[in-house]
């Protein structure tokens, strides 16, 4: 996939090539490309579904994807606020935290 960047993690392809293969391939390439939904309208789902289910290492990445493809920092903030009353006032507050630091990142 020379002509296309890579999503998945180094260490995937230093540890499980087949893995960063198909992360590349299947999930950014086959699901995000389809037509169905906006890469915005993606990015939206997959920041609700991993704040909602607590998964922390793959939340930075994915707030990242979703500030390059059109979402708000705004939005992010209505995202974890809505979920605190769905998904728990933890999860929110962690999802809080690890926004921070994404925000940090790319100043």
């Amino acid at each position: 996939m020379p002509d296309k960047p890579h999503n998945a993690p180094q260490i995937f392809r230093d540890i499980a090539p087949a893995l960063a293969e198909y992360t590349d391939k299947v999930l950014f390439g086959d699901m995000w490309e389809r037509p169905g939904l906006s890469p915005r309208d993606r990015s939206l789902v997959t920041i609700a579904c991993l704040i909602s289910l607590y998964r922390t290492n793959e939340l930075p990445f994915h707030l990242k994807k979703a500030l390059g493809n059109g979402v708000t920092r705004e939005e992010v903030g209505e995202v974890i606020t809505h979920l605190a009353f769905y998904a728990g006032w933890p999860t929110a507050s962690t999802a809080v935290a690890i926004a921070d630091r994404v925000y940090k990142e790319t100043r």
